[in-house]
């Protein structure tokens, strides 16, 4: 109003404040006017935030937007547990499964696009304007059967499709920017089980971590089998497939990401075929299922053997050491009280109060963590045990493996170490191989001379070594 409007010559009227910049007089109070406004919006925006903040912490959902493939349930009354907000759509959630399964096979994001748009399934924009007439996400009225990437990738992203809430995924600056900004992880609420699922938690889990590694697809749009799943010994680094046009395909290799990007300095090259590796896992994996499926009993001894008799020991002590601290938590609220007390009636003074409180808190927040690293580590144990009975379940159900896929990795596989060869750039000697199963507990080290501290197994069904 006061500097662009004048610079090209544009009047502005207002008809409510009776402003005409045409004919501004002496007095002229648009400026407090405007600043009065701003102050109304800006205080209206705060209000309406502290609303959102409390139904999000609340556990309710925010936003207007439904996910592809659910609807709102019109018996919602504000209460989830009675009526929950979203319902499946039966049309689109089978859709939404599928993307899920395809990409975990190994099906790239763009062809899984090109699939949809042959099968001819409308795209989500315009499902949704066809039901609502809603324009959210620019529907392509023209061609609806086109599938974006940026829509099948942000579907493989969204946890609700697991059945939860997720809450302040992002966030606005101020009430004058309306660019949305992403949240950090710590901020983000996440409400378990309000609603009725349309993937499995492994499936979504499996998704993410393909995401970790690369996500590039070949040119047929298959996607890289070992992304998420294929580590460097030493450094810890993800490994990455290298292939190209004018390489055959039996010469597709992988290297270390350390060394790629911070070179010789920060770690080696670990190069390996894909073809060498993937006749090493299978083998490993055929073994290992052969094992537990002729000979079950066995398995699940050795499975539980290093870990048995710490869980036996640790669930000895732990509910017991719980209890305690859970009694101490108690005593200091107890003690916190009776200070404030003495401070009101003056037989200490704010600081001895201050001092001392700030003390049995400090003990608190030490109680407080303590707690969850025993919760965490018997939630670790009970999973453990579901693990190995749920390998010994797919070792029966999946009996023909000729070829290595990602079904069967994601069945068998929590993650591989490959380390460097002995004698480098030797043809003869192998690259040592670690296979992690599913039902292991997750490598806390990468160092090779650790292996021997967390095997669990037959030592010809933990190791490999691959000639590259």
């Amino acid at each position: 109003m006061e500097i662009a409007f004048h610079l090209y010559n544009v009047r502005f009227i207002a008809i409510n404040d009776g402003y005409d910049s045409l004919h501004i007089k002496d007095m002229d109070f648009s400026g407090i006017r405007n600043y009065f406004n701003d102050f109304y919006a800006a205080d209206t925006s705060k209000k309406i935030r502290a609303v959102q903040q409390a139904k999000g912490q609340r556990g309710e959902h925010l936003g207007t937007a439904i996910p592809y493939g659910y609807l709102k349930n019109p018996e919602y009354k504000g209460n989830q547990k009675e009526h929950p907000y979203l319902i499946t759509d039966p049309q689109t959630a089978p859709i939404v499964k599928r993307i899920f399964e395809l990409y975990a096979g190994g099906t790239g994001i763009r062809k899984i696009c090109a699939i949809f748009e042959q099968e001819q399934i409308v795209s989500p924009s315009v499902y949704a304007f066809r039901r609502t007439g809603s324009r959210v996400g620019h529907p392509d009225l023209d061609n609806p059967y086109r599938w974006t990437q940026t829509t099948v990738r942000g579907m493989l992203s969204n946890q609700e499709y697991c059945g939860d809430t997720v809450n302040f995924k992002t966030y606005s600056k101020s009430n004058k920017l309306k660019k949305r900004l992403k949240n950090d992880p710590d901020k983000v609420l996440i409400f378990e089980n309000t609603h009725e699922a349309i993937i499995s938690r492994g499936l979504f889990s499996e998704v993410q971590k393909h995401f970790e590694g690369r996500k590039r697809p070949d040119q047929q749009g298959e996607m890289d089998k070992y992304a998420g799943y294929l580590f460097c010994g030493e450094c810890g680094q993800k490994l990455y497939l290298h292939r190209c046009k004018t390489l055959a395909p039996e010469k597709n290799f992988f290297q270390c990401g350390g060394y790629q990007t911070k070179g010789g300095t920060h770690c080696t090259a670990h190069y390996i075929r894909e073809q060498i590796l993937d006749e090493i896992v299978l083998g490993r994996v055929q073994k290992m299922t052969a094992f537990a499926r002729e000979k079950p009993e066995e398995f699940y001894a050795m499975a539980t053997e290093n870990g048995e008799a710490e869980a036996k020991k640790f669930y000895a002590t732990a509910e017991r050491h719980k209890s305690s601290l859970v009694s101490r938590m108690k005593e200091i609220d107890k003690i916190i009280r009776c200070l404030y007390e003495d401070r009101v009636v003056e037989r200490i003074t704010p600081e001895r109060y201050d001092e001392l409180a700030s003390g049995y808190e400090l003990e608190q927040a030490e109680i407080k963590q303590e707690l969850e690293s025993i919760t965490a580590r018997i939630e670790e144990m009970d999973m453990r045990e579901i693990c190995i009975r749920e390998f010994m379940e797919k070792a029966k159900e999946i009996v023909d493996m000729d070829k290595l896929t990602p079904q069967i990795l994601r069945a068998f596989v929590l993650r591989i170490d490959v380390y460097e060869k002995e004698e480098k750039f030797s043809r003869k000697c192998g690259n040592f191989i670690k296979v992690h199963y599913t039902f292991q507990p997750k490598p806390r080290t990468t160092s090779k001379t650790a292996i021997s501290t967390i095997a669990i197994l037959p030592m010809e069904l933990q190791m490999a070594t691959a000639n590259a």
